[in-house]
């Protein structure tokens, strides 16, 4: 189910939770004789990480701190946001040697090139920030992309078909998998 407004949280959220419980027999629930059980999430829309200032220019949303913000950039390149606790510039990570660190600030060639001698030459760091001078020096670990340009070219312009797929649930057991193939299989013969 997806709801945005309050009627979500006045009217579904109490009816689904009677239908759990086995309180509602109106429509459906009546018509398949429903017992309750089963369960369902009630998530929030975050806000729109990036808007627009008053000259039409991209920003970062205030609504972000920078926690939100550095999960949501984890989420956007395709890393798990899993700050380090010791190492300032580990906010997450694709793979055992790649991580990523975001922050709304600039970078001086000499924090790039501190940066790069802590992540080593056996690791590699996309680094997400406002704007960076490297001197004209490249550096092999690290991959340097602006906010919010980085997000700009992840998103998709002019489709009058915004259809995607959700997937943020869990799979289901391989038992209850078996049982509703074998259902869908004698539904169909």
């Amino acid at each position: 189910m997806v709801e945005l407004g309050e009627q979500s949280e006045h009217y579904i959220v109490p009816r689904l939770k009677k239908v759990i419980d086995g309180e509602d027999q109106g429509g459906v629930s009546k018509a398949v004789n429903w017992q309750g059980g089963g369960g369902f999430r009630y998530l929030n829309l975050a806000p729109s990480l990036l808007k627009k200032d008053a000259w039409g220019n991209w920003i970062i949303n205030k609504e972000y701190n920078g926690e939100m913000m550095a999960e949501a950039m984890c989420k956007h390149m395709g890393f798990t946001y899993a700050p380090s606790q010791t190492q300032f510039w580990n906010h997450g990570y694709s793979t055992e040697t790649d991580y990523i660190y975001v922050t709304t600030g600039s970078l001086a060639y000499d924090q790039l090139k501190r940066i790069s001698e802590e992540v080593g030459s056996e690791r590699t760091l996309l680094i997400c920030c406002k704007a960076f001078m490297t001197d004209g020096v490249e550096f092999a670990n690290l991959t340097l992309q602006k906010i919010p340009r980085a997000i700009l070219n992840k998103c998709e312009w002019d489709h009058d078909d915004y259809s995607f797929t959700l997937n943020v649930l869990p799979e289901e057991p391989a038992e209850q998998e078996t049982v509703e193939q074998a259902t869908t299989s004698a539904e169909e013969e």
